[in-house]
């Protein structure tokens, strides 16, 4: 009788992690929680349309396998996702699980939710959506970011940060920057801590605004002109 291979070490890990993300419920927690802020549990209960009982069930079982991070104030309990890396994988999973051209949605909340979300949101904390892709296009297009061998600054790129008055984070591990699959446009937009930190900027300067409690942005007349100034970006392809 041939004897069977071994399990590959990773093998049991990967079926776990797998497993988490397998449920419904727990999978709209880890969409929800991209938008890159603290929920209370009862928010992600709402949110998800699910018992009180039933959200702290599943996030005992998020935050045990790593996915989420718990922080406590007081009586109140908040969790988030782990680390980028937790965000970039769920982003990476809802691009290749996104609906294709033939299914639409089903009631004008989500018509209108969907459509908000295509123009502009926040993936964790860098900007995505039709919005992410055009700024990464035109930096692309002006030397400041480079695409063909992954994604890096150009010289000019960081020197367009400093003029902007953009600190960048360089005094962590986390990659200055790197693509993410932005799971509307099946396209890359820019992360990492340069991603961070110019959706940081277009927020405090409002040039982008939240749209209610959700993840999606929108530019703002303020922000279409400053875009459009710096980087070139005709208004009517972020609207």
């Amino acid at each position: 009788m041939a004897r069977m291979a071994p399990h590959a070490p990773a093998a049991p890990r990967l079926a776990a992690l797998a497993a988490l993300l397998a449920d419904e419920t727990r999978a709209t927690f880890c969409l929800a929680l991209l938008d890159g802020r603290a929920w209370t549990a009862g928010e992600l209960a709402r949110y998800a349309s699910v018992a009180p009982s039933t959200a702290s069930e599943h996030l005992g079982k998020l935050i045990a396998g790593g996915l989420l991070a718990e922080e406590r104030q007081g009586r109140h309990r908040y969790v988030r996702l782990a680390d980028e890396r937790t965000a970039h994988l769920v982003e990476d999973l809802a691009a290749r699980a996104a609906p294709g051209d033939e299914e639409r949605p089903q009631s004008l909340r989500a018509a209108s939710t969907s459509s908000a979300l295509a123009r502009g949101r926040t993936c964790y904390d860098h900007l995505a959506g039709r919005i992410g892709i055009a700024i990464a296009d035109a930096m692309t297009v002006r030397g400041l970011l480079q695409q063909d061998t992954g994604f890096a600054l150009t010289d000019a790129g960081l020197g367009w940060f400093a003029e902007l008055g953009i600190g960048l984070d360089t005094g962590t591990r986390r990659p200055l920057v790197r693509s993410c699959l932005d799971w509307t446009e099946r396209r890359p937009h820019l992360a990492g801590a340069a991603g961070a930190s110019l959706c940081r900027h277009t927020l405090d300067a409002g040039w982008c605004v939240r749209i209610g409690s959700g993840r999606a942005v929108k530019a703002t007349g303020e922000g279409e002109r400053a875009l459009h100034e710096l980087l070139g970006i005709e208004p009517e392809t972020i609207r």
